[in-house]
């Protein structure tokens, strides 16, 4: 499978490679893609290799979605081809991951009405407010959505999105 990431720079570090790993441990291809070239570099200070802007991407190549938070979900979601990729990949029913921040992507996106989801606490409202509703716990799975809160939750993120992904 080919598994598309979208971030950009200041991503919470930990969200963005602990997933980059553990899903190509699986055996599937991860493409990263971003608002630039070269690199994009997290709030402390990792640097990930870019290998396709978004102008780039078509979302009929991919099989699934993750959207790891930190402050690049906000960078995302302001541009628009982004937003029609994650709006695409969502209504497909294709898998789509996404913690912390990463929600505002799918709000964004305008695709959450009638979901059950979690998030990074300070964006609930925002979550709510989009028409999801918001279940406080480490992991919430809502069909093709998988959703965590914080790097506290990793674990339990990355092995309910990986059983999608079979």
């Amino acid at each position: 499978m080919k598994v598309l990431f979208l971030s950009a720079d200041d991503f919470e570090d930990i969200e963005l490679i602990y997933p980059l790993h553990r899903i190509r441990e699986e055996g599937h291809e991860v493409i990263i893609a971003s608002n630039k070239k070269d690199y994009i570099t997290g709030k402390h200070g990792y640097r990930v290799k870019v290998d396709l802007t978004f102008d780039e991407v078509d979302p009929d190549e991919f099989d699934a979605l993750v959207l790891p938070g930190g402050k690049a979900p906000e960078r995302v979601r302001i541009n628009e081809k982004a937003v029609a990729i994650a709006r695409k990949m969502f209504s497909d029913g294709k898998p789509v991951a996404t913690i912390c921040h990463g929600p505002q992507i799918l709000i964004s996106a305008g695709v959450l009405k009638g979901r059950k989801g979690t998030c990074v606490i300070t964006i609930k409202d925002d979550l709510i407010n989009a028409g999801a509703e918001f279940i406080d716990k480490e992991v919430v799975v809502d069909g093709n959505w998988v959703s965590s809160r914080h790097p506290g939750d990793l674990y339990a993120w990355m092995r309910e999105f990986v059983k999608l992904l079979k």
